[in-house]
């Protein structure tokens, strides 16, 4: 039976149509709005599917993996979900509040930190010259991951964990490592032709157009910490790195093993050229020596060498000769006369 992975690992029914919806991929109520609800989800199941990336379905472990982190981007993208939920036939309300929330706000919406914290880390922020996520960091209000997320609420940017997504390759070798270390930034993949980049804080235009310079898509933005970028572009820029060494000593060994047979080929020589002409020559000036001394030879050890007694029939005292010379001859005729 055909390995059916949403149902086989993720227990959705039969009965739900294929492709799956993003809900549904995800488990979770449709038209969801809470952002952490999604990421849980996206979390555990990417827990549960990588079990399998290891096994006989790495490929298919691998392919669903992608979707699910796609599904979880998309849904925790006020925008992009926006736009989805409307063509599930979800309706909005005009005068629906869009405006996104600042980390002040998120903050206190979430019980994390009072009102009057926060305006003591604003006027620590102003004091100290700092971004308000690193004022409540270093004023320990909140850690850096629950700064990070309330950023990307302000900014209206999903936030990533960046150790539950992995890389593309491909996408990495055309950003350089000192570009992705001098902005904060690791690329990711593309996804519906835009390239999905994670962000330690909202990227400039310069970076956007040599991004898209490089890629020839537009670039969407996923927010995460900054601790967690840098080790992330140390971490996968190192693994690339070992992959393409692997690479190139495969191919250097495969370029010498080919120019090892290359050097042990004979070369063709043109049969009109003067350099063959002088070989042909050269060949059958040997030859006529070694058919000369193919008669002298027999005919000295008949004579000089050779008792009476061991010569059992001959013609004009010679019975070497008679059968060697003509063996002798027939072979240096072959050899050096009849490929000339």
């Amino acid at each position: 039976m055909a390995l059916d992975v949403y149902k086989d690992w993720l227990g959705i029914p039969e009965d739900v149509p294929r492709p799956v919806d993003l809900y549904s991929l995800l488990r979770l109520v449709r038209f969801n709005d809470d952002a952490e609800k999604v990421r849980g989800n996206y979390k555990k199941l990417n827990a549960h599917v990588r079990k399998y990336a290891s096994g006989t379905y790495q490929l298919e472990s691998q392919e669903l993996l992608n979707e699910l982190a796609k599904a979880m981007l998309c849904l925790t993208d006020p925008e992009r979900k926006r736009d989805y939920d409307e063509s599930l036939g979800r309706t909005f309300e005009d005068d629906d509040n869009l405006d996104n929330p600042t980390i002040a706000e998120t903050l206190v919406r979430w019980g994390v930190a009072t009102r009057e914290q926060m305006q003591e880390a604003r006027d620590f922020a102003e004091r100290r010259g700092l971004e308000m996520r690193d004022a409540v960091v270093q004023m320990k209000l909140v850690d850096a991951e629950q700064a990070t997320k309330a950023l990307a609420a302000e900014l209206g940017f999903p936030y990533v964990d960046l150790e539950e997504l992995t890389p593309d390759n491909s996408v990495l070798t055309k950003v350089p490592q000192n570009l992705a270390r001098r902005n904060t930034i690791l690329p990711l993949f593309v996804d519906d032709n835009m390239l999905l980049v994670a962000c330690g804080q909202e990227p400039s235009h310069e970076l956007e157009d040599d991004l898209r310079f490089r890629f020839g898509v537009p670039m969407r933005r996923v927010i995460a910490s900054p601790t967690s970028i840098n080790e992330s572009v140390v971490r996968y820029y190192t693994e690339l790195e070992a992959v393409e060494a692997e690479v190139g000593s495969a191919e250097e060994a495969k370029a010498d093993e080919k120019t090892t047979k290359t050097k042990t080929k004979k070369p063709v020589v043109d049969p009109g050229s003067d350099e063959a002409k002088e070989a042909a020559y050269k060949r059958n000036q040997i030859g006529k020596i070694l058919m000369c001394w193919s008669v002298i030879v027999p005919a000295v050890i008949d004579h000089l060498v050779l008792p009476d007694r061991f010569k059992f029939f001959s013609i004009f005292g010679f019975s070497l000769s008679l059968v060697v010379t003509p063996v002798l001859m027939y072979l240096v005729w072959g050899k050096f006369f009849r490929r000339s």
